[in-house]
C-alpha cells in the first residue's frame, strides 16, 4: 500500500511539531538548570583576597600528565589553593580527583605538588574516588566528614560545583582560578560550553541521589585540622 502526498505531508508536519516541542523542552530544561546553578552560587564566589576563612578547601581534580605533573588548568587550581593556605584562609586541602586506573592518579599528583611547595603532609588529604564533581561533593561530606568548605576550581566551573555541594548537604563557597584564561582561550571556551550539558548531569545525579563510590569514613581531614601549622 502506497502513501499519498497528503498523508506524507501530515506525517512530516507531526514530526516537525514533535521535534520543535522536544527542542523547546530541552532548551528550557538546560536554561532552568543553568539558572539554578548560578542562583545557588550567588554571593558565594570570591577571589583569594576577599574569600572568608573556612577550615577546608576542596580542590577539584583535572588532567595530570604521565610524569605526575599537573596540566595548566590543574596547576592553576593548585596554585590558588596554595595561596589560600598561605594566607590562612584554609587549614586543610582536600584534593579530590580521578584514580580510575593504576596508571592515572590525579590526587597523588595533586598532593605531591602541594607538599613540594611547602604544605605539610598532614594538611593535604587525598580523595582517590572523586571521579566527578558530584562524587567529590558527596564524599567530602559522607566520607571525610566535612560540612562546610571552599571549592577551588576554574571560575566557570564554580556555579555547578557550589550548587552540587549545597544540594547534597555541604555548605560551599568557591574561589575561582582565571590564570589560564588568556593562554588557553580555546580550552577555556570549551569548558564554558561543557558546563551546559554538565548541568544536566548534575541535576540528574541530585534528583536520583546517585550513589558514588563510597567506603568507610576517613579521618584525615579531622587529623589535619587538629595538627597546628609547622608541626
Amino acid at each position: 500500500m502506497t502513501t499519498g502526498p497528503t498523508v506524507r505531508r501530515r506525517r512530516l508536519r507531526r514530526g516537525l511539531v514533535v521535534g520543535v516541542a522536544l527542542a523547546v523542552t530541552g532548551g528550557a530544561l538546560l536554561a532552568g538548570l543553568s539558572l539554578w546553578t548560578h542562583r545557588s552560587a550567588e554571593g558565594r564566589v570570591f577571589d583569594a583576597a576577599s574569600a572568608p576563612a573556612r577550615p577546608v578547601a576542596l580542590v577539584l581534580g583535572a588532567e595530570i600528565y604521565p610524569n605526575g605533573m599537573p596540566s595548566p588548568f590543574l596547576k592553576g587550581r593548585l596554585d590558588l589553593a596554595l595561596e589560600l593556605y598561605r594566607q590562612g584562609k584554609v587549614e586543610v586541602l582536600l584534593v579530590s580527583g580521578d584514580n580510575g586506573t593504576h596508571a592515572y592518579n590525579e590526587p597523588r599528583g595533586m598532593r605531591n605538588y602541594l607538599i613540594s611547595h611547602g604544605v605539610p603532609p598532614e594538611h593535604v588529604v587525598a580523595d582517590f574516588a572523586g571521579f566527578d564533581t558530584y562524587d567529590s561533593c558527596v564524599r567530602a561530606g559522607r566520607i571525610f566528614g566535612v560540612d562546610e568548605l571552599t571549592i577551588v576550581s576554574q571560575t566557570y566551573h564554580l556555579p555547578r560545583a557550589i550548587a552540587t555541594c549545597r544540594a547534597v548537604g555541604v555548605d560551599a563557597i568557591g574561589v575561582g582560578d582565571e590564570s589560564v584564561r588568556e593562554g588557553h582561550r580555546r580550552t577555556w571556551r570549551h569548558g564554558i560550553r561543557r558546563e551546559v550539558l554538565a548541568n544536566l548531569k548534575a541535576g540528574w545525579d541530585i534528583v536520583t541521589r546517585r550513589e558514588p563510590t563510597l567506603g568507610p569514613p576517613e579521618t584525615g581531614v579531622q587529623e589535619g585540622l587538629a595538627t597546628p601549622r609547622g608541626n
